[in-house]
């Protein structure tokens, strides 16, 4: 059973830090390419970043610089480290899988991935 479970979201002032888990089953986290996507009200999913099963990593123009995708290999978990956050992050940011491993990079694209989390909010004001 494939499992992906987000946690860490919450609401913080533009400038702000916040540190995003996605807690990941053994086999998927091993293997897959892994990416943080968001989505605001009223607008697509778009993925923000990506890691693939070499570690290579890819971001969205948008935050390039300011935030930091990397995986905890001691708990299994992929990692997004958001820094200067600024009002228009605010979304609900998902984790993801994709199995083939390696199609994340240089590019994310939605459709490629096979299983998402439930999510978790990132309000920035």
């Amino acid at each position: 059973d494939v499992q992906l479970v987000e946690s860490g979201g919450g609401s913080v002032q533009a400038g702000g830090s916040l540190r995003l888990s996605c807690a990941a089953s053994g086999h998927i986290y091993n293997n897959s390419c892994l990416g943080w996507f968001r989505q605001a009200p009223g607008e697509s999913r778009q993925g923000v970043a990506s890691i693939d099963r070499y570690d290579h990593t890819t971001y969205t123009d948008s935050v390039k610089g300011r935030f930091t995708i990397s995986r905890d290999n001691a708990k299994n978990s992929l990692i997004l480290e958001l820094s200067s956050l600024e009002p228009g992050d605010t979304a609900m940011y998902y984790c993801a899988a994709d199995v083939d491993g390696s199609r994340c990079y240089p590019r994310i694209r939605i459709y490629d991935f096979d299983y998402w989390g439930q999510g978790t909010q990132v309000t920035v004001s």
